[in-house]
């Protein structure tokens, strides 16, 4: 019996009855793939999901990785090996690859919503399978003769691969990172130093690890501009693309971690000493914190979207318990001692605490599936050569990240606490899978940023540089929804809570501007809290855009019994954001509003 459960019917809603990619797949960079095709794909995604990347995950939990210490190298439990047969041996893998490359060419939408199958099923064994979506990145970066030797061999063999940002004194301010690069003359570089933190740092199912380094060239200056993206394999590429000697990057330690406990995350030594660490200047240009940032943001989409299907899975784990568990008598009969035990479903606060998770967990995948909306219209109009509508639609992208990572791991990670709640005592042992999913999912809030950076990523870069030209194009969308609608549309009071929560939203950010200009402290307090109300805004504009589509489809006539359903869930779960989300914006506006000073004045002895 798999401990995962999917969504594939909001995943369908989303995509093709609020989203409508069905419009565009099949046609420009997207020809390889219909709509019909998706379909399947995704079908058999789900598949894969719940029987191969399931079968794995308490066996990479409880089945420690082990080191060789000599070696620097990882063996993964035989286990989440198996997975990764599974995934590699039916070329999985291309769907993440485009078709200049051999892949499937699937829209963002698509492969997004693959991703979250198989993340909820075991985000541990999905994260081995990032090489050749790093080879894809890499190809938009190098060159001719890179793409040839990296490139393709990372496709075609199935490399593993990893981002190596950060260092042990450093942390997240990765402009402080010591690791050094020495031109050796020959088109080689020398790398040294140590990096800490790094997923899938080395495992033994690839015949060859690809990491991208982050490393200061000698005579470079401080910061994050100073920094120079290289290539360094595990195995020494030859020109040819075959493999050679073993390099010089070594796996000192991996980390005793709280969860993702089969994810290798590696401590890695880059030699000069007897085996050098050798590596590749990636495009031959000293550009790399604008090359690595395309894999950061890559990767933050893969945080939210992990965070959000575990999340997902928790939700219909409790939903299927509280259906089957009969425990006490219907409230109105408490006092009748006779009275029949009845499934914990139909107590108040069982319900609440489950409408809570449903609420958000399908807003919050409906932020998932528009990003990834999103993201297939900057292809599109690249395909059609609208500069400034990719531009556009990039900005729109940068926007949304730090809501989809930030909110999304925040919030997955808060309920999935309310999830383990509904089992009561049963939740808190290894009988049921909710232990290992807050275990699993609290490193979403921690890596690629954590929330306090989203937030002031979000503030300071996201909306700062275009002086919120961007933000205003959302939030607009989100005004023009509010107005709209017929009386008698069904949405009318949910409409006004949206249009309340809006000014609310708008009434914060004119805080944190006044905050530049008194004190930067006051915004540092505040971006936070606003990234969190920014996000539900937006969640619950694309909640109630979901349920009128739901509504609409509520009045057909010829809908299936199964459906009315889901449509009467959809419109439920709506109602209740904006019933229940959307208000706690207004207090929290006034508090921003009223931001002191006293905590950062207060002397450190005092706390």
């Amino acid at each position: 019996m798999t401990h995962y459960k999917s969504n594939l019917r909001d995943m369908f809603f989303n995509l093709f009855e609020v989203n409508r990619v069905q419009d565009h797949l099949g046609t420009g960079p997207y020809e390889q793939m219909d709509a019909d095709s998706a379909m399947d794909v995704l079908r058999e995604v789900d598949r894969l999901a719940r029987e191969d990347f399931a079968a794995s995950f308490v066996a990479g939990d409880r089945t420690p990785l082990q080191l060789d210490a000599e070696k620097g190298e990882v063996t993964l439990p035989p286990e989440i090996n198996e997975t990764l047969d599974a995934f590699f041996d039916n070329d999985w893998h291309l769907l993440y690859v485009p078709p200049h490359l051999g892949g499937y060419g699937a829209s963002p939408s698509i492969t997004w919503s693959a991703s979250e199958l198989l993340l909820g099923a075991n985000a541990s064994a999905m994260l081995y399978t990032a090489g050749p979506f790093f080879a894809t990145i890499l190809d938009s970066v190098c060159n001719d003769e890179q793409r040839t030797r990296f490139v393709e061999p990372m496709i075609e063999h199935k490399w593993g691969a990893t981002m190596v940002l950060t260092e042990p004194e450093a942390g997240s301010d990765v402009g402080a990172g010591r690791a050094k690069a020495v031109d050796n003359g020959d088109g080689t570089w020398t790398i040294t130093g140590n990096k800490r933190f790094i997923t899938s740092g080395d495992f033994d199912w690839p015949d060859n690890v690809i990491h991208l380094v982050l490393a200061r060239p000698e005579g470079a200056g401080p910061g994050t501009k100073g920094l120079s993206l290289y290539v360094v394999p595990k195995y020494w590429v030859n020109e040819d693309g075959s493999l050679g000697e073993r390099n010089g990057v070594w796996v000192r330690a991996i980390e005793d971690k709280m969860g993702i406990k089969a994810s290798a995350t590696a401590e890695l030594y880059f030699s000069d000493t007897d085996v050098p660490a050798r590596g590749i200047l990636v495009g031959e240009v000293h550009d790399g914190i604008a090359q690595m940032f395309r894999v950061i943001e890559y990767a933050r989409m893969l945080v939210g979207t992990k965070a959000i299907s575990t999340l997902s899975t928790g939700y219909l784990n409790a939903l299927e318990y509280a259906k089957e568990r009969v425990q006490g008598p219907d409230l109105k009969k408490a006092m009748d001692k006779t009275a029949p035990r009845v499934e914990i479903i139909r107590h108040p606060d069982v319900r609440r605490n489950l409408m809570m998770q449903k609420a958000h967990v399908e807003g919050m995948r409906a932020l998932v599936m528009y990003t990834g909306w999103v993201q297939d219209q900057i292809a599109m109009a690249r395909h059609n050569g609208d500069t400034e509508a990719a531009e556009g639609w990039e900005q729109m992208n940068d926007l949304l990240l730090p809501m989809v990572k930030g909110y999304g791991s925040e919030k997955s990670y808060e309920l999935l606490a309310v999830a383990l709640q509904v089992f009561g005592g049963s939740g808190f042992t290894r009988d049921v899978p909710l232990e290992q999913y807050i275990r699993d999912a609290k490193i979403d809030t921690l890596y690629e940023g954590t929330t306090g950076i989203q937030g002031m990523d979000l503030f300071f870069r996201k909306i700062g540089k275009d002086q919120g030209a961007t933000l205003t194009r959302l939030l607009t969308e989100v005004q023009n929804f509010a107005k709209d609608g017929k009386p008698d549309d069904g949405l009318q009071a949910e409409r006004q809570r949206l249009a309340t929560a809006l000014e609310d939203v708008q009434g914060m950010l004119g805080s944190l501007v006044q905050f530049l200009g008194e004190d930067l402290y006051k915004v540092g307090l505040s971006t936070t809290p606003f990234l969190m109300s920014l996000s539900e805004v937006v969640v619950g504009w694309l909640s109630l855009r979901g349920a009128d589509v739901a509504l609409t489809q509520l009045n057909s006539e010829d809908v299936s019994d199964a459906d009315r359903e889901f449509y009467t869930g959809k419109v439920a779960a709506a109602r209740w954001f904006a019933h229940n989300v959307l208000p706690q914006l207004t207090s929290r506006r006034e508090i921003m509003a009223a931001t002191s000073m006293e905590v950062m004045e207060i002397a450190d002895a005092a706390f």
